[in-house]
């Protein structure tokens, strides 16, 4: 079998078989088939339409029409064949070159080509099928359903066309019960069809009023760039607006919430694929800088063209643009925003008309007006950095900065906007090098859910570059603000000071080193005003030529009017060269020997004068500039040549060592005097102690002496009273007493002859007793009755003198006195007499 390829090669020209080339020329179209048969001998072309079948001469040569070319080109048989065009219920057909007398091909047959309108337009609404003539072109569109947000733009082609056919076209109203949505067109009646069709008219035909639409002939609907028919209509929300551009330039700004439709010359406005917008909220520290483009009046208020405009939220909480206003940007911002200024911070101010800059302190939110107000940043020498702020390397590069941007710019000023958008520059291009998202990718609604919880609302101020230049004047110092108008202020630590634009800080240059010289000077803004130290060497002559060098430190206070502080520009070579003066003068009146052992002592009062008994040291005072030394001290004392140095030492060394001595005898003569106080202070503290006692003594006897004596009269008047009780009673005691004498006297005799029996009865026995006993005593020999006496009587000497020995002492006498004296008359006498002999 033959396929489609091997047939088209045949055709070209290639040797075929005589089966193939019969079969090849027969035309066989099905129902809804035709094709373009061309006659080369006459040059005429005719429309085959099925269902049909013929056998094609060697002269006729299938052909088919280029709707892009508007020429017949050659194909093969199979190519040629082309359906019918079919257009469905819903659906339309646009026909161009239509037949004059409007009659399609007859199907079945073999058709001529009959004389066609050529340029002409037609549209044929489904169901409709036929086979389109011989230079006809044909397309099928869908109608067009429109939802009540979608509209159509539709344009007049045919002038005539549609005044003839405007009632023909194929419309389906929309139900709805607003009749303010229904369509324009539709309010073209027939009858009034001449006067409003012409001529490339554009009309919209809105979704609010018809739901379907099929263009009649002379109407065609325009896509738009996308190749869409049916466009969708803006809806706004509240708070939500769109702009319609009109073919004239002018604009028209719709305000929600509503449906959109624009003009037929009208066009959305979009930016960044959106059509509509976002109303702009404003505050008390927010607005917009709008320029009038065209003159309007306003609650009886005339604005002109070119007048400029600040709306904050104090006039305006939401704003709507509006025809006549446009939006003054700068950097892209449309909302200015105010800054906020922390207390003790400031902002410098620029007047766009005056050029005066100005300072606003904080602490509060400054909005500027943009029509007159401008935040500046001052811009700072790098040497002028090196002394307000010493080592700060980080402010250093921040103006250096700022100084590039004056030469990018090739401005005076460095507005704070520009700075802004410097950085946010240089964070856009970190953000793309990084690969993160940058804002504005998605447009969109959307929730972000947080994987933390949501943290209340902070706002990081971070002012310490962005305000004006303050300066942070420590305690002890101060510094001369100077403004390019002449103006000097001073200003005394501790404090911040916030520089004016023109202002300027005054350097001062002082000599360093010691001793202080003009070659290594120093530079500084800061000027030290309490307990400043200032170090020097002094070199003098003393009386005998000989040189010495004085190291000696200055504590300088400044007092005062402050604004005479800064009058020295040098005021440490002017300090130090003065008093080199005085103490060169002062040593030559004194010898070396005199001065090195007084030198402290004439260098403190040369420099700060002599003490009185009522006032201390006065000080050295400087009124060029209020300088005033109070104290000095005087810190080595060297003598140039070594020889006398060497001298003086010894000297001292002798002087010391003999001091020492010295030194030492009186610490031991204070130590025996201190000892003898002591004693003494010992004695008087006994003796004292014995008269207190004394007193002590005597104060109680005489309190004794007095209770006694008032015992005694209290005894004394008791007796007296009881004598006088018992004078009055007298009688009755005599009776009385007499009857106890009585009793007594009987109660004696009894007891008298009571004793005297018993007496007598112990004489007899005694008698008795002495009796044996003499009788016993009869038989014991003289010579032992001796021995015992004389036993007898010296042991009683001895306990006599044991129990005597107290009586003598108590009596100032001997024992022996004591004990003749009781045994005087007795027995004993005449032992101790023998004793004694």
């Amino acid at each position: 079998m033959i396929d489609r390829k091997s047939k088209i090669e045949n055709i070209k020209g290639e040797i075929p078989m005589a089966d193939n080339t019969r079969r090849e020329r027969d035309l066989i179209l099905a129902p809804n088939e035709h094709a373009y048969i061309l006659d080369e001998t006459k040059g005429n072309i005719v429309n085959y339409v099925g269902p049909h079948k013929t056998s094609l001469a060697n002269t006729d040569q299938p052909v088919v029409f280029n709707a892009t070319t508007k020429r017949f080109e050659r194909c093969n048989l199979e190519q040629a064949i082309q359906p019918f065009g079919i257009a469905p219920e819903g659906w339309y057909v646009m026909l161009k070159n239509p037949a004059k007398d409007g009659k399609p091909p007859t199907p079945g047959t073999a058709n001529s080509l009959p004389p066609l309108d050529i340029g002409k337009k037609v549209n044929i609404p489904g169901p409709v099928s036929f086979a389109p003539w011989p230079g006809q072109m044909i397309r099928v569109i869908q109608g067009h359903h429109l939802r009540s947000n979608q509209y159509l733009i539709v344009r007049v082609y045919d002038e005539d066309g549609a005044k003839a056919n405007w009632g023909k076209a194929v419309i389906k109203k929309a139900i709805i019960s607003d009749p303010q949505a229904t369509p324009i067109e539709l309010d073209i009646k027939p009858e009034d069809a001449a006067q409003e069709l012409t001529m490339g008219k554009l009309l919209v035909i809105k979704g609010t009023g018809v739901s379907f639409y099929i263009p009649p002939t002379g109407i065609e609907v325009v896509p738009d760039k996308t190749g869409r028919y049916i466009q969708d209509a803006v809806t706004l929300e509240r708070l939500e607006y769109c702009t319609l551009l009109d073919e004239s330039g002018n604009k028209r700004y719709i305000i929600g919430p509503d449906v959109v439709f624009p003009e037929p010359t009208e066009t959305f406005v979009e930016k960044n694929g959106l059509r509509k917008f976002r109303a702009i909220e404003l505050n008390e520290i927010s607005g917009l800088y709008v320029k009038v483009i065209a003159p309007y009046s306003e609650d009886g208020k005339e604005y002109k063209i070119g007048e400029e405009l600040f709306i904050t939220g104090k006039d305006q909480m939401i704003y709507f643009p509006r025809p006549e206003h446009a939006i003054i940007r700068y950097s892209d911002k449309e909302v200015n925003y105010a800054v906020a200024i922390p207390a003790g911070e400031a902002r410098y101010v620029l007047n766009r008309t005056t050029g005066q800059i100005t300072l606003k302190r904080g602490p509060c939110m400054f909005l500027p007006d943009p029509r007159k107000e401008v935040i500046a940043r001052r811009v700072i020498e790098p040497k002028l950095i090196e002394l307000w702020f010493p080592g700060n390397t980080e402010a250093l590069e921040y103006n250096q900065r700022l100084m590039s941007l004056i030469r990018k710019e090739k401005g005076e000023f460095v507005m704070d906007d520009d700075v802004r958008q410097m950085y946010q520059e240089e964070s856009k291009v970190a953000k793309l090098a990084s690969g993160k998202r940058t804002e504005g990718e998605f447009v969109g609604d959307a929730f972000n859910r947080k994987q933390s919880f949501s943290q209340p609302r902070t706002i990081t101020l971070d002012t310490k570059y962005e305000g004006a230049v303050g300066i942070n004047v420590w305690t002890g110092y101060a510094v001369l603000v100077i403004s390019k108008l002449g103006e000097r202020k001073v200003v005394v630590g501790p404090q911040t000071y916030l520089l004016e634009y023109d202002e300027t800080l005054h350097v001062t240059e002082l000599s360093t080193g010691t001793p202080k010289a003009e070659t290594r000077l120093f530079k500084t803004v800061y000027l030290r005003v309490l307990n400043n130290k200032i170090s020097d060497i002094v070199t003098a002559e003393t009386r005998d030529l000989c040189e010495v060098n004085i190291l000696v430190s200055y504590r300088v206070n400044f007092d005062g009017d402050p604004i005479k502080w800064f009058n020295v520009e040098n005021y440490v070579k002017f300090l130090t060269d003065h008093m080199r003066s005085r103490l060169r003068h002062e040593i030559r009146q004194h010898g070396i020997e005199t001065f090195y052992m007084n030198a402290i002592r004439i260098v403190r009062d040369t420099v700060l004068g002599i003490p009185t008994e009522t006032s201390k040291r006065p000080g050295a005072f400087f009124e060029e500039n209020n300088m005033r030394i109070y104290d000095v001290e005087v810190l080595s004392v060297d003598i140039e040549n070594e020889s006398i140095s060497n001298l003086l030492v010894d000297a001292q060394h002798t002087t010391v060592q003999q001091t020492l001595e010295i030194s030492a005898e009186r610490k031991k003569l204070e130590v025996i005097q201190q000892k003898e106080d002591i004693k003494q202070q010992i004695s008087k503290a006994e003796a004292l102690t014995q008269v207190l006692a004394t007193s002590l003594q005597t104060e109680q006897v005489n309190q004794q002496s007095t209770l006694n004596m008032a015992r005694l009269n209290a005894e004394f008047q008791i007796k007296n009273k009881d004598l006088d009780n018992k004078l009055s009673d007298q009688k009755t005691l005599d009776a009385i007493h007499i009857s106890e004498l009585d009793r007594k006297q009987k109660s004696n005799d009894l007891e008298l002859t009571y004793e005297q029996q018993r007496l007598n009865q112990r004489i007899q026995e005694l008698k008795s007793h002495v009796e044996a006993i003499v009788n016993k005593a009869g038989a014991i020999s003289p010579q032992l009755i001796s021995a015992l006496q004389a036993f007898s009587d010296k042991a009683l000497a001895e306990k006599m003198a044991q129990s005597m020995s107290p009586l003598a002492i108590m009596g100032g006498k001997s024992i022996a006195d004591v004990f003749s004296q009781l045994v005087k008359g007795t027995i004993l006498e005449q032992v101790l007499d023998k004793q004694e002999n």
